[in-house]
């Protein structure tokens, strides 16, 4: 909804789950860190939709990305994804049905905390 207003494309739950299966996206989840480690699409990165930067993307500005929130009146992923189009990505997609709209199709999903990067555990340990 949001996204086509925004000139971004959108994606169905369906069709993303065929480019995960098939490996041909980076896929970003904006939601809040709880709602990440309660269901995520397969694979999904978390990022916060304000505050990420380009070193958190693929470095291929033409690799395809797709950003998602929880629904479809949900802001995160099309503020999300025109950021990174600002940036320069070529290849960006809204998931505009969200993780509601992925569950609601019964597609799978993870769950769990994510493991902490090295540098991540670096910065932890000061």
């Amino acid at each position: 909804m949001f996204e086509r207003l925004m000139g971004l494309k959108s994606i169905s739950p369906r069709d993303l789950n065929q480019m995960v299966e098939r490996g041909e996206a980076t896929v970003i989840d904006v939601n809040s860190r709880n709602s990440w480690e309660a269901a995520h699409v397969p694979g999904a990165l978390t990022l916060d939709a304000l505050n990420f930067e380009a070193k958190d993307l693929p470095a291929d500005r033409d690799s395809a990305l797709v950003f998602y929130c929880s629904n479809f009146l949900c802001r995160k992923a099309p503020n999300a994804a025109r950021r990174a189009k600002e940036m320069g990505y070529r290849n960006v997609y809204v998931m505009s049905a969200g993780i509601s709209g992925w569950q609601s199709a019964s597609l799978p999903t993870e769950s769990g905390p994510r493991a902490a990067s090295p540098s991540a555990e670096t910065a932890t340990r000061g």
